[in-house]
């Protein structure tokens, strides 16, 4: 019966079941395909605009985790999980130290405060052991997204975009819309073709 299953799953789509045979490139890995609206509504629902389609979600970019002590947290992943660590970078707009740890799939950036004002200051006040701050996932167009989302009652903590460690546009949205989860958007085009 399995089988069955997976084969008739197989004809009917097999697109979904191809490996590649070329490694990805870097452009393929951030042109992701749901940077296109895919979305099974059909035109005549009436919503389908330019915004719900820079909306669509991409890559996971980073999970972010707020740490009481960067040198220690970086001398654990370097030394003893056996990562790829970047030095620390100030980012002064937004009140931490940032540090990236490389994962074949995506980063974990550690956060440090900058500064006793700095927002992560005030989670480790709540939270002195660190944790999980927010997850960053990738989007297309940060401003479009913005305004879908807004249009839609979802809550954007800053809905003119910021320039992140990254160097790229960034939203974050407040964990009460998102299933109490901080949610940051950062705008990572398609290279052209």
């Amino acid at each position: 019966m399995l089988r069955s299953m997976f084969s008739s799953l197989l004809k009917a789509s097999p697109a979904l079941w191809t490996v590649p045979t070329q490694p990805l490139s870097s452009s393929r890995l951030r042109c992701h395909p749901f940077s296109r609206s895919t979305s099974s509504r059909s035109p005549a629902d009436g919503e389908e605009s330019a915004t719900a389609a820079a909306l669509k979600l991409g890559r996971l970019n980073h999970v972010a985790i707020a740490v009481p002590d960067l040198e220690a947290s970086m001398r654990l992943y370097r030394e003893v999980l056996g990562a790829e660590v970047s030095a620390p970078a100030d980012q002064e707009e937004h009140g931490v130290t940032t540090v990236f740890v490389q994962l074949d799939n995506t980063k974990i950036e550690l956060l440090h405060p900058l500064g006793e004002q700095s927002p992560i200051a005030n989670f480790l006040r709540k939270r002195p052991s660190g944790g999980i701050h927010h997850v960053c996932v990738e989007v297309n167009d940060v401003r479009a997204a913005v305004a879908h989302l807004q249009e839609r009652g979802i809550r954007v903590l800053n809905s003119e975009p910021k320039i992140g460690a990254h160097g790229n546009p960034v939203v974050f949205l407040h964990p009460s819309s998102v299933d109490g989860v901080l949610l940051e958007l950062e705008e990572v085009p398609c290279p052209s073709a």
